[in-house]
């Protein structure tokens, strides 16, 4: 679980929060990729913001690459075009995530059945939406430990 320590900064906490991979978060408050980060901070998931430009978001460390995570997120939610996640295809099925999250704009079909037939749940969906309604799934869901 993510908490705030006394400077304002999220802390990565040991629990068994849902882990959740956000592919392309910003810096830009304007962009939605950040304003899933700081939502998902929000509702009390663990988040994984991957970017190779950043290094904090929000207070969060940022990793460069998906291959750069300790632990195998729950749900990777993708903000990134099709042609950048269709390069990612190979670092995305590695990491195994129980699920993948295409938010609007970065729908790439051929990806989505590449996932599926892999056994991943795929959603074509806001997660921004998903929060605000309640649906985005259960924060008790744990992380697991990246495999070697």
């Amino acid at each position: 679980m993510s908490v705030r320590d006394s400077s304002g900064e999220y802390v990565l906490q040991p629990s068994s929060a849902l882990g959740v991979a956000v592919l392309g978060a910003s810096a830009n408050p304007e962009r939605y990729s950040h304003k899933a980060v700081a939502q998902l901070l929000a509702h009390g998931h663990t988040v994984f913001p991957v970017n190779p430009g950043l290094k904090r978001l929000l207070g969060v460390e940022v990793f460069a690459k998906l291959a750069d995570l300790l632990v195998t997120p729950h749900t990777v939610t993708l903000y990134v075009g099709a042609k950048r996640s269709t390069a990612l295809a190979d670092a995305i099925l590695a990491t195994r995530p129980r699920r993948v999250i295409f938010n609007p704009g970065s729908e790439n079909p051929a990806l989505a059945e590449r996932l599926k037939r892999s056994g991943i749940e795929v959603l074509e969906a806001c997660t921004l939406v998903l929060l605000s309604t309640g649906q985005f799934g259960d924060s008790q869901e744990p992380c697991s430990p990246a495999e070697a």
